[in-house]
């Protein structure tokens, strides 16, 4: 970050204008008898031995139906990062699942903005109630830990490249985190690895959308005869169609005007902060550490600011990947800059109320009904990234047929799903609501999925490549911060689990509403 003050800041017009350069991008031509769908993509590139790289990818998600033909590519740029954590595929070494290559190439600029919605989500509405629980030591958190994240993002890109003797230069012969990992951990069990923290962390995120849902209906009807978990049941019912899903193109123009909405949404928020600044709390704000809660807290932030997983194919399909680092500085600087703002403006206009969703802090009922309304409209439509790629993943591992997976494939010949691989769908729609209901808790259930994947995906991992592949050219001042940060991201991550853990166990005393 030191180096920050030496770098160009983006021309006013060039912010201006991205989100509608990229929206034109997303949404491009269509083919007469193709459908669609948007994900960040990334070319094959090939090894310094002149063999093409192992990695399989999901930056292009193509079904696992073998009886489809449509032509996917990718699907909303703009779904705050979701997209982002479903970028890795290939549980088996022997996958035969190749992704399709894009000439479609996007600018710094584009790739800020990418980066920008992946860790600016409709998840910061909880961070006011991190800085409840931490004081001033939570704005420290979102500000540090948006520079170690913006860290372990160069160091990951780093390890995709080698040094050519032949040439002089530095070479990409890795294209993703999967493949990383395989040239770390091994090739049977790197993809592996990797590939279960992302179904964990991608069910939860599903789970993560149907509590929020639960906790901003029962905000905006807090007198009704409905109670939290019996809410998100009934959003669970829109949420079962899901299991027909075939492309995400349906939702993925409503997913941009979404994301479009929760920006107005927070610039509203802080707008009305800002009429209350007689009455701010200045003095409620605290140094004391609340150490029982205060690490849920941590991975609240930790998850918010989860991206590392799909940096490779961003900065493999920029136009010019030596800007990277400067989209990655800045895109983390405004993200960090705006959590700390957001948080400690919206504490100190509700103080010791803010609740774990902040939009149930506004006193209008119907303002708030609104502006709850709303988000939870856009939790609907952003469940489908999360679950769509879940399945995608878990199909890929268990149901491709034998010998490749343990099961047959869910197709039938006619390219549609059988009855019990419907089921199926069915049924990780069902596992979502029930676990939401069993773990009605927001912030806490939040906190928990960033202490265990988080941690994982953002701090250790990337640290440890960087050692394994990069060590024999680093100082002692670059591998005692890759240890440090290492130390950090276990340290976080065994107090977070052990805390939001117990926390958990705890909200298992609310009774079931049946």
């Amino acid at each position: 970050m030191n180096r920050l003050g030496n770098i160009r800041l983006p021309p006013l017009s060039a912010a201006v204008n991205v989100a509608g350069q990229t929206f034109r991008q997303m949404i491009p031509e269509r083919a007469p008898g193709h459908e669609r769908v948007h994900f960040a993509q990334v070319n094959h590139t090939v090894t310094h031995g002149g063999t093409s790289d192992e990695h399989h990818e999901m930056a292009n998600i193509k079904p696992t139906n073998p009886f489809l033909q449509e032509n996917f590519e990718a699907e909303d740029s703009f779904n705050e990062g979701l997209k982002t954590r479903m970028s890795s595929v290939d549980f088996s070494e022997g996958s035969d699942f190749v992704e399709g290559k894009s000439d479609v190439k996007i600018n710094e600029y584009q790739a800020a903005w990418n980066v920008t919605n992946a860790i600016q989500g409709m998840f910061i509405v909880s961070l006011p109630f991190a800085v409840l629980r931490g004081g001033y030591w939570a704005i420290v958190a979102m500000v540090g830990i948006a520079y170690i994240c913006c860290y372990t993002g160069k160091i990951l890109v780093e390890c995709l490249y080698e040094f050519d003797l032949q040439t002089g230069r530095q070479i990409r012969v890795r294209d993703s985190y999967v493949s990383i990992a395989k040239a770390c951990f091994g090739k049977k069990y790197g993809a592996k690895i990797v590939n279960i923290a992302q179904i964990i962390e991608l069910l939860m995120t599903c789970i993560l959308y149907v509590v929020v849902c639960g906790d901003l209906m029962i905000g905006t009807f807090p007198d009704g005869a409905i109670d939290t978990r019996s809410w998100m049941m009934l959003v669970g019912i829109f949420l079962l169609p899901l299991a027909f899903l075939k492309t995400l193109q349906s939702v993925s123009l409503l997913s941009f005007w979404c994301t479009m909405s929760h920006i107005l949404i927070n610039a509203i928020i802080l707008g009305y902060c800002l009429l209350y600044i007689g009455d701010w709390g200045w003095g409620k704000v605290k140094w004391s550490l609340d150490l029982e809660n205060f690490p849920i807290s941590l991975g609240v932030i930790v998850f918010s600011y989860t991206s590392q997983i799909f940096l490779p194919t961003l900065e493999g399909n920029m136009e010019d990947p030596s800007k990277f680092q400067w989209m990655l500085d800045w895109s983390h600087v405004w993200a960090a800059v705006f959590k700390a703002l957001f948080g400690y403006v919206c504490f100190l206009t509700f103080q010791n109320d803010t609740q774990q969703v902040i939009t149930n802090n506004l006193p209008s009922a119907g303002f708030k009904g609104l502006v709850n309304f709303c988000l939870v409209i856009k939790a609907l439509l952003s469940y489908p990234l999360p679950y769509y790629a879940a399945c995608e993943l878990l199909e890929r591992a268990f149901f491709r047929g034998k010998p490749k997976t343990p099961f047959p494939t869910i197709w039938a010949l006619d390219g549609e799903l059988k009855v019990w691989g419907l089921a199926c769908r069915v049924g990780v729609v069902v596992f979502t609501i029930l676990m939401a209901c069993f773990i009605p808790h927001f912030a806490i259930l939040m906190g928990f999925i960033g202490s265990f994947t988080g941690t994982m995906l953002s701090f250790i991992w990337p640290c440890y490549f960087h050692l394994k592949l990069k060590r024999e050219g680093m100082d002692s001042r670059t591998v005692a911060f890759d240890y440090f940060i290492i130390s950090l991201g276990l340290l976080f991550g065994f107090v977070g689990i052990y805390d939001s853990g117990r926390a958990l166990i705890n909200a298992f005393q609310i009774g079931l509403p049946f």
